[in-house]
């Protein structure tokens, strides 16, 4: 299958790395300016180095991966047969996107986006051809999990179609209707928030908080620790939409959570969040 990727950020370089694996699929990894794809195939190849260093992806894969992504613009994605958007998180761009390539692909073209939280309903507004959901998690060549969000427009065909293709990249599937966050982000996302809310009270530290979550949940990582590994910036989204889509109180972002994001703490990004990572 021809699959093209709009969006050549770290969610769009995962989804083609993740697709390039399998040889029955080849990837167009797209974005609005040449110049701006150029750069990230540099970074792909350098995070294809990184995961075959870990042995992520077996070496003799290195070249074939790279040979199998080809930089492109969105107008390039006109013969493809599935078309995944992994841009900003804007239901408005990505809507207008839709809209665009439902110009420029052929009839037959799937339409799928990576959101991670908005309304599929409303950004299939004014779309001719129906979306469906492929939320991947990040780091997508190590994450197994790929929920498959439907709505009342996609038809069971086209569901499972989609559940075959998750798995023929050795992947786990698990279907979701369009709810706010889907499954594990509506989970997920308001745990990190209640952290937050605990270390605003000054009940415990952030090195404690972790510990606490990790010994006391068993979870791998502290809720605070990955709430900087996913960018709070990202965290806070998320939040909006959980908030504005649904008017609960549980769902209002933490003012330290605001704070943090306003003052470009946002976390590994820019090497400081609730944890220090310059170092």
């Amino acid at each position: 299958m021809k699959i093209a990727v709009i969006g050549a950020g770290t969610m769009g370089r995962g989804i083609a790395i993740a697709f390039a694996q399998n040889e029955e699929h080849t990837v167009l990894l797209c974005d609005i300016d040449q110049n701006y794809v150029t750069q990230a195939m540099v970074q792909l190849k350098n995070e294809l180095e990184k995961l075959t260093v870990k042995n992520i992806i077996k070496p003799e894969l290195f070249e074939s991966i790279l040979q199998k992504v080809t930089p492109g613009l969105k107008e390039d994605a006109a013969d493809c047969e599935l078309v995944i958007e992994a841009i900003q998180e804007n239901l408005e761009v990505k809507r207008d996107l839709f809209i665009t390539l439902h110009t420029i692909c052929k009839r037959g073209t799937i339409f799928a986006t990576n959101t991670s939280s908005l309304s599929l309903e409303s950004m299939n507004e004014g779309v001719e051809r129906p979306i469906i959901g492929l939320h991947f998690f990040n780091p997508v060549p190590m994450m197994k999990l790929v929920e498959i969000v439907s709505t009342k427009r996609n038809s069971l065909e086209m569901i499972e179609k989609m559940k075959a293709l998750i798995v023929s990249l050795g992947k786990i599937p698990v279907i979701t209707k369009d709810h706010p966050g889907f499954i594990v982000n509506r989970i997920l996302i308001p745990m990190i928030n209640e952290a937050i809310g605990v270390l605003a009270n000054n009940t415990a530290t952030a090195g404690d908080i972790d510990t606490a979550m990790k010994l006391g949940a068993n979870h791998p990582i502290g809720p605070l620790a990955l709430g900087d590994l996913i960018g709070l910036d990202v965290c806070l989204a998320i939040m909006e939409v959980f908030y504005n889509q649904t008017k609960d109180i549980k769902y209002k972002p933490n003012d330290l959570l605001i704070n943090m994001v306003a003052n470009k703490k946002l976390g590994r990004k820019t090497g400081s969040g609730f944890f220090d990572y310059k170092k």
